[in-house]
């Protein structure tokens, strides 16, 4: 890595990984040239500031953003954002989005054939706590079709987004659900090649917070960094 004029080149050998044919859309959104890293100034690493005041504890209910209950099944997601060494991640943002329980999301983008629910947004927000830990309340989300090839259906998933103390400072990854068959299908969760790397980004059923006939519960603890890190979106 080598600076021209305030700026950083990143040498070739630091670049992304060679582009995954077989999710189509990825070789043309892999740089073929070295990286060039603008410098970050003062000003974006310490601001601006997301602002905890104007996250509320109601944001982190997908459930309860309307006037009246979504469709789907009711699920609780929660789980603990921790470094390489399993200490907690404090006071740290994370953003949710998803489809609904039909696989369609709220975006004009998408026009599958499947029912738009006025009651479900898809998207909320919460503060992790002292232990690094976050919750959220929602709807389990549906496969979809996205056309990547023949027959191609997402698995079901739920995307954070994971927020450092500015917004310069954002990873984002991809929780799916314990024993879904479109595994083997989806080049997205295979293009992460290491076996034991995708089981992370695999959420865990947890009995121990599942609340009695209201909602199941799932565990996705996130690893920011080390051998056993969540695999994130470059």
């Amino acid at each position: 890595m080598s600076d021209v004029n305030g700026y950083r080149i990143v040498s070739p050998d630091s670049a992304p990984a060679h582009p995954y044919p077989d999710y189509r859309s990825n070789p043309i959104r892999v740089p073929k040239r070295p990286l060039m890293i603008l410098p970050h100034t003062l000003s974006e690493v310490t601001g601006p500031a997301y602002g905890h005041d104007t996250v509320r504890p109601e944001d982190a209910d997908l459930t309860r953003q309307h006037g009246g209950e979504p469709l789907g099944e009711r699920i609780i997601v929660h789980g603990r954002m921790m470094d390489e060494d399993g200490r907690p991640v404090r006071n740290s943002l994370i953003e949710l989005w998803q489809a609904n329980a039909a696989g369609r999301y709220v975006h004009q983008r998408d026009q599958h054939p499947a029912p738009i629910d006025p009651n479900f947004t898809g998207a909320g927000r919460c503060i992790t706590d002292d232990d690094g830990h976050y919750r959220f309340v929602t709807i389990r989300p549906g496969a979809y079709p996205w056309r990547n090839h023949h027959n191609a259906w997402r698995p079901a998933h739920i995307h954070f987004s994971l927020f450092g103390p500015s917004f310069m400072q954002r990873l984002v990854t991809q929780m799916y659900f314990p024993g879904d068959p479109l595994f083997p299908f989806d080049p997205i969760f295979n293009s992460v090649t290491d076996a034991k790397a995708r089981e992370r980004m695999i959420s865990k059923f947890d009995l121990d917070a599942t609340e009695p006939e209201w909602a199941l519960a799932f565990r996705f603890d996130i690893v920011l960094r080390g051998r056993e890190a969540t695999p994130m979106e470059d």
